[in-house]
C-alpha cells in the first residue's frame, strides 16, 4: 500500500545559534504552536552513481516520526516553485516492489544500495491563521550526517512547508512571507536538499541522459542526433514514471516518444549505425504495440459515447450499454497487458538500449559533416514521400491510402520538429503544417476504426443493439468524411510549406 502527499517548501540554511523571529508579527500567522522535537533516522538508498539523485530523485527509509517508511520524492513536471510529490510506504527491511517499480526507468540495470544515513533532531511548528486553520508548518532541523558511526558533519536547516486548503489549493505567497521573515533574520535561502549536502559536489552532476541543447548549423550532425536522442529517452524515461503512477495520458505520451524516436532513427539513417538502428526501431515498435491496446480502446470509448450524444435518447443508450460492456472488457485486458510489458526484460533491455544510444549514439562517419549541409536532405527526404502518398488519396477511395499517409505524415512532421530548432523557421512553420495535417488524419483514422469496430459490434447484438449501433456507424461515416474534406482543404498550405522549406 502507498499513499501520496504533495510538498511544497522552502528551504533556509541557519549557523547553530540561529534563534527563530517572532513569527506571529508575519502576515497571515496568528499564532505559532510548539510541538516535541523528534528523532529522524534517514537512510538514503541510490545507485552507485546517483542516477536517482542527479533526476531530482530521492528514495530513502525513514525511521522515527509519525511519518516513518519508505518516502519516494519526485518532481512535479513543469513546475518551477520545486514542488515534489511525496510517495510513502509502511516501514520494512527491504524496499517495497511497489516503490521499485515505479524508478524501473531511472535504475535500469544498475543496483541499488545504502548511500548515506542522515539523524535528524526535529522540531516542528505549526503556523495557524485567525481563524485557527493551519496554514503552514515550519521545522527546524539539526542534521548529523553519519558514516556508520562515525559523525561526518552536522549542520542546521529549517524547513518552511505549505498545508493544503480543502479544496486541495497551496498558498505559496504565505510560505513565501514565512521565508522572507526567517531571511531577514539572517537564515540562507537554500535550494539544495539534506542529503545533497551530505553527498557534496558529486551530487550536482547531470543526469546519467542530459538534456542537450539543440546546436547551430555549423555543427555536426552527430551533435544533432545526440540530442534528439536524449531529449525523447529522457521524455520516455518521465512517462514511464508517469504511467506506473497511472497518471492521465501518460500511455499516450510514452507511444509519442516512441514514435518519435522511431522516425528519428529512421530519419537520420545515413548517421546512425543501421543494425543498431534497426535493432531499437523494432524495440520500439514493439513497446508501442504493447501499450496501444489500452490507449486505442480509452480514446475509441470516449469517443463513440461522445456522438452517441447525437443519437435519439432511447437508441443513445442502448448503444452505450453495448459499447460500454464490449470495451470495458477490453480496456481490461489491455491494461493487464500494458502492465506486463512495462515489468518484462525485453522492455528493461530497451530502456538501457536507449540510455546507452542517447549518451553514445552508435555514428557513422557522415554524421562528422556540418548539420546545414546534410539535414536540410532528411526534410526533403519525408516530405517527398509524404507527397507521393498523398497523390494516392480519392475522397471516394478506401481508408487504407489515408491510413498510409497518415503514417507518413507523422514521420515527416517528427522530422521536421527535429531539424527546425537547427534549420530554421521555414522548417518550423512546415512542422506547424504538418501537425495541422496529422491532427486531420488521425481523427480520420479514429472515424474508420470506429466504424469497424461498431460493425463487429453490431454482428453480435440484438434488433435494437444492432439499430442504434447502425445509427452510430452512420455519424462515423459522416465524421470520416468530413475529415476528408478538411484536408482536401489544407493540403494546398501544407504544400506550400513544404516548398518553402525544402526549395
Amino acid at each position: 500500500m502507498t499513499e501520496e502527499h504533495r510538498e511544497i517548501e522552502r528551504k533556509l540554511r541557519v549557523h547553530a545559534l540561529f534563534r527563530l523571529p517572532m513569527l506571529a508579527t508575519v502576515p497571515g500567522v496568528a499564532s505559532v504552536e510548539k510541538l516535541p522535537t523528534v528523532t529522524l533516522t534517514n537512510h538514503y538508498v541510490d545507485t552507485p552513481d546517483l542516477r536517482l539523485f542527479r533526476w531530482g530523485i530521492t528514495l530513502r527509509r525513514r525511521e522515527g516520526g509519525p511519518d516513518e517508511g519508505w518516502h519516494l520524492k519526485i518532481p512535479v513536471a513543469g513546475d518551477e516553485s520545486g514542488a515534489r510529490d511525496e510517495i510513502r510506504a509502511p516501514l520494512q527491511p527491504e524496499l517495497p516492489g511497489s516503490l521499485r517499480r515505479l524508478i524501473t526507468a531511472f535504475v535500469r540495470e544498475a543496483e541499488l544500495g545504502p548511500l548515506v544515513t542522515l539523524r535528524t533532531e526535529r522540531t516542528p511548528y505549526v503556523l495557524r491563521d485567525i481563524e485557527g486553520t493551519v496554514r503552514g508548518e515550519l521545522v527546524d532541523d539539526h542534521v548529523t550526517v553519519l558514516d556508520g558511526p562515525r559523525t561526518v558533519t552536522t549542520f542546521r536547516e529549517i524547513e518552511v512547508e505549505s498545508v493544503a486548503d480543502a479544496e486541495g489549493r497551496f498558498d505559496e505567497a504565505f510560505i513565501d512571507r514565512v521565508a522572507d521573515a526567517l531571511t531577514e533574520a539572517g537564515a540562507t535561502p537554500s535550494t539544495v536538499n539534506k542529503v545533497g549536502e551530505a553527498l557534496g559536489p558529486r551530487a550536482l552532476a547531470p543526469p546519467d541522459i542530459p538534456d542537450l541543447p539543440w546546436p547551430s548549423p555549423a555543427d555536426p550532425v552527430a551533435d544533432a542526433v545526440r540530442a534528439f536522442l536524449s531529449q525523447h529517452v529522457r521524455r520516455l524515461i518521465t512517462e514511464d514514471l508517469r504511467q506506473r503512477r497511472e497518471l492521465p495520458d501518460a500511455v499516450h505520451q510514452m507511444r509519442v516518444s516512441a514514435r518519435r524516436l522511431r522516425s528519428g532513427l529512421k530519419a537520420f539513417e545515413p548517421f546512425i549505425d543501421a543494425d543498431a538502428a534497426q535493432h531499437l526501431r523494432g524495440e520500439l515498435a514493439w513497446m508501442a504495440s504493447g501499450l496501444g491496446g489500452s490507449r486505442d480502446t480509452e480514446v475509441l470509448r470516449e469517443r463513440l459515447d461522445l456522438h452517441a450524444d447525437e443519437l435519439p435518447t432511447r437508441q443513445a443508450d442502448v448503444a452505450r450499454a453495448v459499447i460500454d460492456s464490449a470495451l470495458g472488457a477490453q480496456a481490461v485486458h489491455a491494461g493487464h497487458d500494458a502492465e506486463a510489458m512495462l515489468n518484462s526484460e525485453r522492455y528493461q533491455a530497451l530502456l538501457v538500449a536507449l540510455a546507452a544510444a542517447a549518451v553514445r549514439p552508435p555514428l557513422t562517419e557522415a554524421a562528422r559533416g556540418p548539420c546545414a549541409d546534410l539535414l536540410p536532405s532528411v526534410v526533403t527526404k519525408t516530405t517527398r514521400r509524404l507527397e507521393r502518398a498523398v497523390a494516392t488519396l480519392r475522397m471516394d477511395g478506401p481508408a487504407e491510402p489515408w491510413h498510409r499517409a497518415r503514417i507518413v505524415a507523422k514521420r515527416a512532421r517528427y522530422v521536421a520538429e527535429a531539424c527546425a530548432p537547427i534549420l530554421g523557421k521555414r522548417v518550423r512553420t512546415l512542422a506547424g503544417q504538418l501537425a495541422r495535417a496529422t491532427a486531420v488524419l488521425g481523427t480520420h483514422h479514429d472515424a474508420h476504426v470506429a466504424q469497424v469496430t461498431l460493425e463487429a459490434l453490431a454482428e453480435q447484438a440484438d434488433g435494437p443493439g444492432g439499430y442504434a449501433l447502425g445509427l452510430l456507424h452512420e455519424i462515423e461515416l459522416a465524421a470520416e468524411l468530413a475529415d476528408r474534406r478538411d484536408f482536401e482543404r489544407l493540403w494546398p498550405g501544407v504544400h506550400r510549406a513544404i516548398r518553402r522549406a525544402t526549395g
